[in-house]
């Protein structure tokens, strides 16, 4: 049986300066799967995400949540259960760990729920938890990717939002990056939908991917689909008829 969507992109088009970073795009997140979205540098993919989070505004189309159209603003984002992890390791550097997870939870009141998330959060990554009162700024690439992941699950989220997690970071790294991402989606049910270059290791993760090119979806499959159709390689080779 079909999965009930979380999210869905519907129709959306985006515009930078006149020019359309997306092209009535249609895309879909499931409760419980992972997602992956594809495609040459410029081809819309991190857009997507900015669309669905609120980051950037609509031409046309609407964004649906849980079936409903919903007009998506940053914060009301993040109350509903839809966090994003931008690109670029973008942690507080000059706060401790602790620090940075708790302004995840900057939304809630309850000191102790913000306590309990933290510590959940601390959970998945033992390394952070050995260091948790350093500043930021003290962490390896890698263990910054982690924080900000991290950070993005003090929020409780049902569908998180990643953005290149792999970016700059060493095979070994990327490995461990996409094993914690694995494990928030079977342990906690949540939702992931992923931009990322590195297809080998991504590929060993995903349900579903959508690849993108020159801001609209050309392509939509399973992980096994992507293997053996080509279509991957035609996009990135620039051969893809149109």
């Amino acid at each position: 049986m079909k999965k009930e969507d979380l999210l869905h992109l519907k129709g959306v088009s985006v515009l930078y300066g006149g020019v359309k970073a997306l092209d009535k795009v249609d895309v879909s997140l499931r409760r419980g799967e992972i997602v992956a979205l594809m495609g040459p540098n410029g081809a819309g993919k991190s857009t997507v995400l900015k669309a669905a989070f609120g980051l950037a505004p609509l031409a046309s189309g609407q964004v649906m949540l849980e079936g409903r159209p919903f007009t998506p603003v940053v914060h009301e984002m993040v109350r509903r259960g839809v966090v994003l992890v931008p690109q670029g390791r973008r942690v507080f550097t000059r706060l401790s760990i602790e620090e940075n997870l708790e302004i995840g939870a900057y939304f809630l009141k309850d000191r102790e729920e913000t306590a309990r998330r933290v510590e959940e959060a601390l959970a998945f990554f033992p390394a952070l938890k050995k260091k948790r009162k350093l500043k930021a700024r003290a962490l390896s690439g890698g263990e910054q990717q982690m924080l900000a992941i991290a950070r993005g699950l003090v929020a409780g989220p049902r569908a998180l939002l990643l953005d290149e997690p792999s970016l700059g970071l060493s095979p070994k790294i990327i490995k461990e990056v996409f094993a914690k991402i694995k494990e928030i989606n079977e342990s906690k049910g949540t939702s992931v939908m992923v931009v990322e270059h590195n297809l080998k290791s991504l590929l060993g993760i995903v349900d579903r991917a959508y690849v993108l090119d020159k801001g609209k979806v050309v392509a939509e499959e399973t992980a096994e689909g992507l293997r053996t159709s080509g279509i991957l390689e035609r996009v990135f080779m620039g051969k893809l008829e149109t």
